[in-house]
């Protein structure tokens, strides 16, 4: 099956979809982990989970808010139990589903091996594909709707995977995942994640911030740190993301769950993931080495 070159963009009225890989080529964007999906990171492997509970909260918290809001000033209206009850489905509906998913387990991560330069994708029922790296596919896509409230876009980043059994059965043959992180130029910085440690190396891509961190890294401590400096205005951006987003209770869902992230429980992959002598360390196919150059080539010429 064919599919569009990396770096090519498909435009319609109200969509764009952007085209990363394959081959996996610069974007041109900085690495960037908007969700929170480096879960560990080493010299071999990058496990990137797509359990993204804060985020979940985040989107649920300015909801909240904004209706709570809206029914005080409106609580002495006769018809303020239709409020009610429209606030509570929009708002209660996403809440339970919420509140379900902490009582799921956290679904595997996905491990980019640098070193052997493949994917372990985990599947149902202790099931697992190794992919070659340069056969995963990535797309950035962004859709905008127009409404009388003025125009929203949403975007995903989609990775996919070919089951590399030539005799998989029908429905067992490819493997998708969405990241719900805005599409566009966001999506690519957070593809950028993954690309990056597999070309360029761990140092090029931010650490996890999942599990066991600083005090002084947390929302609270950060706060108490800057108001320590004497940094009023950092001070006052922690708050404002604390009361207007609800960080601080999606830190701490995120907390609960992946206080410790799972592990590929597979004896295979266990030995699969120890590193390997740089001599065997698996290479760039020459039409990667070639696709890079050229658009290592057109970013400078483009200045980034």
């Amino acid at each position: 099956m064919s599919r569009p070159a990396a770096g090519t963009t498909k435009k319609r009225l109200f969509s764009q979809r952007d085209y990363l890989a394959p081959l996996p080529i610069p974007t041109g964007e900085q690495p960037a982990d908007v969700l929170n999906t480096i879960w560990r990171k080493n010299e071999v492997y990058l496990d990137i989970g797509s359990y993204s509970i804060g985020s979940g909260v985040m989107v649920i918290w300015p909801l909240a808010m904004m209706f709570l809001i809206m029914g005080y000033y409106s609580w002495d209206d006769d018809l303020w139990y239709i409020f009610a009850i429209g606030a509570g489905l929009i708002v209660g509906v996403p809440s339970f589903i919420l509140i379900q998913s902490l009582f799921r387990p956290v679904p595997l991560p996905l491990r980019f091996n640098r070193q052997r330069r493949e994917v372990c994708v985990p599947r149902e029922d202790g099931e697992y594909w190794i992919v070659p790296w340069e056969s995963v596919t990535a797309a950035a896509v962004q859709h905008s709707t127009v409404s009388q409230g003025g125009r929203m876009e949403m975007g995903l980043l989609f990775i996919g995977f070919d089951n590399p059994d030539p005799d998989a059965q029908e429905g067992n043959q490819h493997f998708s995942l969405g990241f719900n992180c805005g599409g566009g130029t966001t999506a690519m910085a957070l593809w950028e994640c993954m690309r990056s440690y597999m070309e360029v190396g761990p140092q090029a891509v931010p650490d996890s911030r999942v599990g066991e961190i600083p005090y002084e890294k947390t929302q609270i401590g950060s706060i108490v740190t800057s108001l320590r400096k004497g940094d009023v205005f950092d001070v006052l951006h922690g708050i404002f993301f604390i009361t207007v987003f609800g960080t601080w209770l999606a830190e701490k869902a995120q907390n609960l769950k992946l206080s410790a992230p799972p592990d590929l429980p597979y004896p295979e992959i266990s030995e699969w993931s120890k590193p390997l002598p740089p001599e065997q360390w698996a290479k760039r196919s020459p039409e990667l080495e070639a696709a890079i150059a050229e658009r290592e080539a057109e970013l400078a010429a483009a200045g980034l």
